[in-house]
């Protein structure tokens, strides 16, 4: 059986998502990245849970909580209730 994973949901193109991402990464936390603008699928899960918008980055966690565009602070503290 697979490990639930954190799923990241963004652009190539976007500040916040690059952030995100380095943040994930340089401490090592396993995520999907989902690039909405070449995963339609993608796309329509971020328009679903943010009311017909694209807002990125859409975070979705392993225990169902979905942040959107979270400062840095506010993923790190999520991150560690995850814990």
């Amino acid at each position: 059986m697979a490990e639930i994973k954190i799923m990241v949901y963004g652009t190539s193109w976007c500040g916040d998502c690059f952030r995100v991402r380095s943040y994930l990464n340089r401490n090592r936390i396993d995520y999907q990245w989902v690039n909405i603008d070449h995963d339609k699928e993608g796309e329509v899960l971020v328009l679903r849970l943010n009311r017909g918008m694209r807002s990125v980055p859409t975070i979705i966690f392993p225990d169902g909580d979905v942040l959107v565009e979270p400062s840095t602070t506010e993923l790190k503290c999520k991150l560690s209730s995850l814990a």
